[in-house]
């Protein structure tokens, strides 16, 4: 029945607590650090302790509560999380002062917002008795239908509603990289920035987490899962939102490398590397099906072939997707192809309840459950 079989990473093979950790590590960062907003510089460290990262998240996401929310609103990459929550903050800050810095707020909103803006609004933000409000981000979004990308989009109308100011500066842009940069710091630690993003560390004396991986079931358990799939003769890969080096390290150490045909894992660098590769510069991540459209093809299509190809993809009923978000299943139901939920995502077993409303194939308690359907 299926020939292929794709698998995202986090979720179902491996733990996203690591990645939640250093998102609200990043957002908590960009607000306190003096490289930053700079609101309580003395409250920044580069060496939490476990509680104190656990209380950090609890705060920033309001019990996973927002992380939640974006999950069902079709986000998939903490990078897009982290922007949002921190954008609709900085939102939430700035309303504070517009009565008297109205004509300095429409000046940072009418460029894009660099991390030199932020240490700039930082200084005046300083100036007031300024408060933070995570609890208002579910509550803004709630009043908008507004899904995956759209999300974007809305903070420019929440700027409208909220300050008075016609922008675009939060659509997907320069404060964007700034989040996604701030993150790898946490995630992959000063000695892989560099290779990671190319560019230096703002934040020096963060370890990472890149080295302390959680997998989903044990070690052996997954990798004989894999051999089960290679010796039955389906052709396996991945597709996931992870950048290159935060997928193929851990697999590597791991020892499941052996498993995949390298032209089959396509990350989140394959597709920024697509999405600047196109003339009309449009969102590839998921729920956009590029990911496992690269992937089924062995990367051997160009960012134009693959988003000009008919959806549903022929002969995409022969693939199985796994994944345990709405992201995933809505990539698959637009590629043409079958979806297995896995239930060991950041919802657990909660999350049956969305993807049985979203009549998902089949919904597993554990990605090892797979051998029982293929």
């Amino acid at each position: 029945m299926y020939k292929t079989i794709l698998f995202d990473v986090d979720g179902v093979l491996l733990s996203e607590e690591h990645y939640f950790d250093a998102s609200a590590l990043s957002v908590w960062e960009m607000l306190i650090s003096c490289n930053y907003l700079a609101l309580s510089p003395e409250q920044f460290k580069t060496d939490y302790s476990e509680d104190e990262i656990k209380q950090i998240r609890a705060r920033v996401f309001e019990q996973d509560q927002i992380l939640k929310f974006q999950k069902s609103r079709g986000l998939n990459a903490n990078w897009d999380m982290i922007y949002l929550t921190f954008s609709h903050q900085l939102i939430h800050l700035l309303m504070q002062i517009k009565e008297t810095e109205n004509e300095k707020i429409n000046q940072w909103l009418q460029t894009p917002i660099t991390r030199e803006t932020l240490l700039e609004i930082g200084r005046v933000l300083n100036n007031y008795p300024v408060k933070m409000n995570f609890s208002a981000f579910i509550k803004d979004f709630g009043r908008s239908s507004a899904v995956k990308q759209e999300l974007f989009e809305y903070l420019n109308t929440l700027a409208i509603e909220k300050l008075g100011i016609h922008t675009s500066a939060f659509s997907k842009g320069e404060l964007w990289s700034v989040c996604e940069h701030a993150c790898q710091e946490w995630y992959v630690g000063d000695d892989n920035v560099l290779s990671s993003t190319g560019r230096p560390s703002v934040q020096t004396g963060k370890r990472g987490f890149l080295a302390n991986e959680t997998t989903l079931a044990s070690r052996e358990e997954i990798a004989e899962l894999f051999q089960y799939l290679v010796n039955s003769g389906y052709k396996i890969g991945v597709g996931t939102g992870r950048p290159e080096l935060e997928t193929i390290q851990p697999f590597h150490h791991l020892d499941w490398l052996k498993y995949f045909e390298e032209k089959r894992m396509v990350t989140a660098d394959d597709v920024l590397a697509a999405e600047n590769a196109l003339q009309e510069k449009i969102s590839l991540s998921k729920p956009h099906p590029f990911t496992y459209i690269l992937g089924i093809h062995k990367k051997e299509l160009s960012a134009e072939e693959c988003v000009s190809l008919p959806l549903p993809m022929e002969g995409a009923e022969q693939v199985l997707i796994v994944g345990d978000s709405l992201a995933d299943l809505l990539a698959a139901r637009n590629l043409g192809a079958k979806f297995a939920a896995v239930l060991t995502g950041l919802s657990g077993k909660t999350a049956r309840i969305e993807f049985e409303k979203y009549h998902a194939d089949y919904i597993l308690d554990s990605v090892i459950q797979l051998k029982e359907i293929v």
